[in-house]
């Protein structure tokens, strides 16, 4: 297992951090188990405060979250939804702390990966005291990643002080886009939210990314944004690779994977699929290889700048095919990882 981008490892297999069902103990079983690169998982189907919005409302600092008519709106005290979400991530430390305990990884320094929405999805979903998205307020975006940033690097600290582990950072920005093309849904269409430039949105991660001094994932299953990742540094991404342009994204990851980034590729469904012959590590492979190809990539990349991952969440899985998902990225994963022509010729 190559290690670069700190900690990030690469050759190996994680998930992107949602599972099915309500129980930690039995999720985190399996996001410790099936892979080389366990993760804390996510559970949304536990209800309000449990998705990755309230989730990660209960990692802000001084912060507080609440449910108001079916949409998360500041507030001006800890309420019900941000004590349950506080109490549901504790919970899933506890979980992932005995477990650790139980195959024996306390204090081995081991990888471990935690998720989190980045400020702008976060922004792009969370409302203003008046019902206004938080990304209309380019003051209140600054606030919100300020306490992220702070409630992030609390949180790995925790991590660290529980398991003796290594820890990587996942950054889940999916409505970046929307928020740098101004296409967040306003209050009223009469108030528009104005766009945020690129440039603007790629200096306040860079911020984030260099404060939280640890590796940092940033993860999106939607189309990838060049005009904004080109602009960052130390990052790693995490991308659906099965839904890749050539035209519009091949140059961008080729630049990217060239000049020694690291990707997690998605790559392996995220729901069963259809009835038919089962879906094999080396098929996968295959598939993986031949994107590095069509690129114009040496097969080595496949070895040393990538690992595997569903190409999203696996809430919507059942639990038997969210195993199975993780089993398969950690099988193409080390089996390209051990020879990178391992997917044919």
């Amino acid at each position: 297992m190559t290690e670069v981008l700190g900690s990030v490892p690469t050759g190996v297999g994680t998930g992107i951090g949602s599972m099915p069902g309500t129980d930690p103990r039995e999720s985190v079983k399996v996001a410790t188990g099936e892979v080389d690169f366990p993760f804390l998982p996510e559970l949304p189907d536990r209800g309000v405060g449990a998705d990755m919005i309230g989730r990660t409302g209960a990692l802000l600092v001084d912060i507080n979250v609440d449910l108001v008519h079916r949409a998360y709106r500041l507030a001006d005290h800890p309420n019900t939804t941000t004590r349950r979400a506080r109490d549901w991530l504790r919970w899933d430390l506890d979980a992932l702390e005995e477990r650790w305990e139980t195959v024996g990884l306390m204090g081995s320094g081991r990888v471990v990966k935690v998720q989190a929405c980045g400020p702008f999805t976060l922004g792009a979903h969370i409302e203003l005291r008046g019902g206004h998205k938080i990304v209309k307020d380019r003051g209140a975006v600054r606030d919100i990643a300020a306490s992220l940033t702070e409630g992030l690097r609390e949180h790995v600290g925790q991590l660290q002080r529980r398991l003796g582990a290594t820890v990587v950072v996942q950054l889940d920005e999916p409505d970046v886009g929307r928020v740098i093309d101004g296409r967040v849904t306003p209050l009223t269409r009469l108030d528009p939210i104005r766009p945020i430039p690129a440039p603007d949105v790629a200096a306040q991660l860079q911020e984030m990314i260099d404060a939280l001094g640890v590796p940092v994932i940033l993860h999106s299953c939607n189309v990838p944004r060049w005009d904004l990742t080109k602009q960052l540094s130390s990052v790693a991404l995490s991308l659906d690779v099965t839904t890749l342009d050539a035209a519009r994204d091949y140059d961008g990851l080729g630049s990217f994977l060239d000049s020694g980034g690291i990707l997690a590729a998605g790559l392996v469904p995220s729901t069963a699929p259809k009835a038919g012959a089962p879906l094999q590590a080396e098929e996968l492979a295959a598939d993986l290889a031949s994107l590095i190809d069509r690129i114009g990539l040496p097969r080595n990349v496949l070895r040393d700048n990538i690992l595997v991952t569903p190409t999203c969440g696996l809430a919507s899985a059942t639990p038997e095919w969210a195993a199975r998902a993780l089993e398969l990225a950690s099988q193409v994963a080390s089996g390209l990882a051990s020879d990178p022509d391992f997917a044919g010729p």
